[in-house]
């Protein structure tokens, strides 16, 4: 089934199902109010939904509106928690060439991963507010997992079960504020201002035969400014699958429901699939011509960040954002 949230109903958004074509939805404040009340109780909501869903997809429900992506929040308007990792070691090891250093051999056997920002996310079309372009604006082109409630120090093989729905994130970053973060020793914080969601999520089952090993195998696509940026496949290179990342965030405590997990940058070996965020093509230009050539976003850029179907089909819908300027 998909679900996403509709801006009305305060902070956390309304619950509604959406059909599997992205063009209908129907409330579903009578099973749960919102999203993150249903994953609460995933085992008793989600059978409720799941029927609701089936019934739109065959018309057979009432209260049937057309879907408006400008409409939408996030589809979890904010989270107990959202931890980032850096799954794909292509862009690490592009990184690390680009300044000179090799990548540590623990990279290749314990996933990276940071305490990303949680109490707020942008919706699938909401501008993206920065105050300065001098902050080096970026976008990173990812894939989300969204859990129930997960027990600490659970095996890749049982949290594996614990991932109920999957969605894309445009995770902000602010290259120019990053060095000097990391210099503290002590990780990001001003660096990573609020992300987008997807207008959607979206249940495995959804996904077929292309989510396999907890893993999305299917490109994810980037156009920057209407142009083609990058479609790398989700499914090659990833070091470690979502149930390894979330074994990893769960090694000394257990995960709420509504937990978020994003996969990193997505990136491949293969250059010539382009890339997901500005800061993979620079370190490239820098390793071939010793400095960066390609800017990063300027006020009135525009990203767009969307995976289909093998047939063409939006699965998540995009996320299509501007940069604007924040008016205080």
């Amino acid at each position: 089934m998909k679900l996403a949230s509709l801006k009305t109903g305060g902070r956390d958004g309304s619950l509604v199902v959406v059909s599997r074509d992205l063009e209908h939805y129907v409330s579903a404040a009578d099973i749960s109010p919102t999203l993150q009340a249903a994953l609460d109780d995933w085992q008793q909501t989600a059978p409720r939904l799941n029927a609701r869903y089936a019934e739109l997809n065959k018309g057979a429900c009432s209260g049937i509106e057309r879907l408006k992506f400008e409409a939408l929040a996030a589809p979890l308007p904010r989270a107990f928690e959202f931890v980032d990792g850096s799954a794909y070691l292509p862009h690490v090891e592009r990184v690390r060439k680009a300044r000179g250093a090799e990548v540590p051999e623990s990279f290749y056997v314990d996933p990276l991963m940071y305490q990303a920002t949680s109490a707020g996310f942008l919706g699938p079309r909401d501008p993206v507010p920065v105050v300065s372009e001098e902050y080096g604006i970026d976008f990173e082109s990812e894939i989300i997992v969204i859990t129930d409630d997960v027990p600490m120090a659970v095996s890749a093989e049982q949290a594996e079960a614990h991932i109920q729905l999957i969605g894309l994130i445009n995770d902000v970053s602010l290259r120019n504020l990053i060095p000097a973060e990391l210099a503290k020793g002590f990780g990001f914080l001003q660096s990573k201002p609020r992300s987008a969601l997807s207008p959607v999520l979206a249940t495995p089952d959804e996904l077929g035969g292309h989510w396999q090993d907890s893993k999305l195998s299917l490109p994810l696509h980037s156009t920057l400014n209407g142009a083609f940026f990058g479609d790398p496949e989700a499914g090659v290179d990833m070091q470690f699958n979502f149930a390894q990342l979330v074994a990893h965030a769960a090694k000394t405590r257990p995960l709420t429901a509504g937990t978020i997990v994003g996969s990193g940058t997505i990136a491949n070996e293969d250059t010539g699939k382009g890339a997901s965020c500005l800061a993979e093509i620079r370190m490239l230009e820098i390793i071939a011509d010793g400095k960066p050539s390609t800017p990063f976003m300027k006020f009135g850029d525009a990203i767009r960040i969307e995976m289909f179907s093998p047939d063409g089909n939006s699965i998540f819908g995009a996320i299509d954002q501007q940069i604007v300027r924040y008016e205080s």
